[in-house]
């Protein structure tokens, strides 16, 4: 049966690859706060675009409920 190579956790930053278990604590702290900052920014773009959608539909609303004038 073949081995299977398990790779150990890393990360490129400016073409530079790290191993996460060789980053000092500081390091580790930072990255864990990058990512943190990822999942916000991912998590309120998806928060705009429910709002934009929903802006949308009620300018479509308003539209619908005006007068027609001549």
């Amino acid at each position: 049966m073949a081995k299977v190579k398990k790779e150990e956790p890393s990360l490129t930053f400016n073409g530079v690859q790290y191993l996460i278990d060789d980053l000092s604590e500081e390091s580790k702290s930072q990255l864990v706060n990058v990512q943190a900052a990822e999942a916000e920014l991912n998590r309120l773009q998806v928060q705009l675009a429910i709002v934009q959608t929903a802006r949308n539909a009620y300018q479509q609303a308003l539209i619908a409920s005006l007068p027609v004038k001549s």
